[in-house]
């Protein structure tokens, strides 16, 4: 719990600039004073929505007339006392509520994240469970906030929880028989911690071996769209945004940097680049776009390769090594293209598509198709996903460690360090970390000392 002597801290809770309400967020000791100061009222019941005249506690002005809510540790997100303040989200009421709160003895603005911060130290939210509160609140589509409302459902922790556990049981085992060997253990006592150990293993590698579905929903699938110089880049970039994002010009190589748009594809986050026209050429910033182009390329879930369908079944200079089993082909300018051929390649690693860029023909085809496919491919399941790079981490460092117990030393303290090791990678991920976690199973589980 918090300390009596701790800082309480204020902050906005909601957006800044002007809105019909404004939600002012206290945590902390100071609490009830505060609200006794800018009420003159006994603080009221916890949960109960009460309107309250604020006034400034040491001119007399009145501020405003707030909605006010109080929740009374430990019963409230940050674990301490809570107070919110639901007022008029014009900017002088909210300057005039600052002013007189950061006259109260003992308050300060609150940091980046600190409430979190209280609440994950308090033992209200975990780690992931935090990071999903961070995630809902920039979530942009369907699929991202279902993923961070599974995540501050607290499920991801309650498995990582339950695999370190579980390596805390094996651990004991390990430790009883080093440090109590004169005790009558059972038969096959230590010899059973490996199958445990093996079973583990094989649940983190099929949670790893997820294709970073989770990760990918939390930045966005991501989409570059490649091609020679005048083939329709950006064109094809404006027709998804429906705007003009890119500067559309006859001159080839106009555009030399990345340009990228995030839109909702059926309920997905997904971020199209449009890139530097692929060829050779003298001109230094140019060939910067290139090498650009192709790195993004390389780091891309899909990529889009654009062609001139007026020359298929022939394709544009440079495209054939872009297209492999990740690449949409996009045979562009149809409607410049007299009596083109559809003939199939059966060559080809990738499904094909003709489209104008400027008229929009294909158009409705190739986004079914692309929608499909990109939900096929973050379509999640019951289970927890990933969804940070530091989760993937920790994970394979707790891999490798429980893959040295198995192939590695006989040495009984070697083999419980690889098992220590483990169990703190897990911790890292949820922030539960703590040796005596191991003492207090032991003593309790095998009665040593008898």
């Amino acid at each position: 719990m918090f300390e009596e002597n701790r800082h309480t801290i204020y902050a906005l809770a909601s957006g800044k600039g002007r809105a019909g309400v404004a939600v002012v967020r206290i945590s902390g000791p100071s609490c009830k004073s505060l609200y006794s100061s800018l009420t003159k009222q006994k603080i009221p019941l916890p949960r109960k929505v009460v309107l309250r005249s604020l006034h400034n506690f040491n001119k007399q002005i009145k501020i405003d007339d707030a909605l006010v809510l109080w929740f009374e540790g430990p019963n409230s997100f940050t674990g301490e006392d809570v107070l919110e303040f639901h007022v008029h989200g014009g900017p002088a009421v909210l300057k005039s509520l600052e002013a007189a709160v950061l006259m109260h003895p003992n308050l300060r603005v609150a940091e980046a994240g600190e409430f979190s911060r209280r609440a994950f130290e308090n033992d209200k939210l975990d780690l992931t469970q935090i990071e999903g509160v961070n995630d809902l609140v920039w979530a942009e589509t369907k699929a991202q906030q279902a993923l961070a409302l599974k995540q501050m459902d607290g499920k991801l922790g309650q498995l990582y929880e339950m695999w370190r556990a579980q390596l805390i049981g094996a651990l004991a085992h390990l430790e009883a028989d080093i440090d109590f060997p004169e005790e009558d253990l059972p038969e096959g006592f230590v010899e059973g911690v490996r199958a445990k150990i093996k079973a583990l293993f094989n649940d983190i590698k099929n949670h790893l071996d997820d294709k970073g579905r989770g990760e990918r929903i939390r930045r966005g699938y991501g989409v570059v769209i490649v091609g020679p110089p005048n083939i329709g880049k950006s064109s094809f970039l404006n027709f998804l945004a429906d705007e003009d994002i890119a500067i559309v010009s006859e001159v080839a190589g106009t555009t030399r940097d990345i340009i990228e748009i995030r839109l909702d594809l059926g309920g997905y986050p997904v971020t199209f680049f449009d890139t530097a026209g692929l060829r050779e050429t003298n001109d230094a910033i140019e060939q910067e776009g290139v090498k650009r182009a192709r790195a993004k390329a390389d780091q891309a879930d899909l990529k889009i390769v654009l062609s001139d369908s007026q020359i298929w079944p022939e394709l544009s200079p440079g495209v054939s090594d872009l297209i492999d089993d990740q690449s949409i082909l996009v045979l562009n300018k149809v409607d410049k293209a007299l009596n083109v051929s559809r003939e199939t390649r059966a060559q080809l690693p990738c499904p094909w598509f003709f489209l104008s860029s400027t008229e929009g023909q294909g158009f409705p085809e190739f986004l079914a198709f692309l929608e499909k496919g990109i939900i096929s491919s973050l379509e999640l399941g019951e289970a927890p996903n990933l969804t940070q790079a530091r989760h993937r981490q920790a994970l394979e460092e707790c891999q490798s460690s429980l893959l040295r117990f198995l192939k590695g030393s006989l040495d009984p303290a070697l083999r419980a360090e690889d098992i220590r090791i483990a169990s703190r990678a897990l911790g890292k991920i949820t922030g539960r970390v703590d040796v005596e976690d191991v003492l207090d199973l032991v003593f309790a589980e095998f009665c040593i000392g008898k």
